[in-house]
């Protein structure tokens, strides 16, 4: 059986494939970040800064029921746009299944492990950490 995660990881993919150019895709990731919804002035605090991020990240999370979820926002449009992939992974899950997902293969499944510069895999790995993090703590 696919797990929620893994469906939208073969949705994801799927729309990646047929874009198939990555200058398109990177498009594709700023217009993923264009819906996020917009996080409060009180949102963009110390405190839900993302630390090891180039630009300035933020991500918000809470709880419904068993489940995590996040909200997130950036100064850069394509960090935007990897936070939105991150939350379609994550957000809404529980922590045990935010614990067993491999972030890491899934942008190299995405085609986005070779596109991003070192210091955007960077923070995407900051991102997933903080995201890890606070799935741990919840258990």
């Amino acid at each position: 059986m696919t797990s929620p995660i893994d469906a939208e990881l073969a949705a994801l993919a799927e729309d990646f494939d047929l874009i198939g150019d990555w200058e398109e895709q990177i498009s594709y990731v700023i217009d993923l970040g264009r819906e996020l919804s917009p996080l409060t002035e009180a949102e963009h605090s110390e405190a839900n800064k993302v630390r090891g991020c180039a630009s300035q990240v933020w991500l918000v999370s809470g709880r419904e029921g068993d489940a995590l979820t996040f909200r997130g926002d950036s100064d850069a449009h394509i960090v935007r746009g990897l936070i939105a992939i991150l939350l379609k992974f994550y957000s809404g899950r529980t922590p045990a299944d935010i614990l067993a997902f491999d972030a890491k293969a899934a942008f190299k499944r995405l085609g986005l492990d070779g596109t991003l510069s070192t210091q955007r895999s960077n923070g995407l790995a900051s991102m997933v950490e903080r995201i890890r993090r606070d799935a741990a703590e919840a258990l």
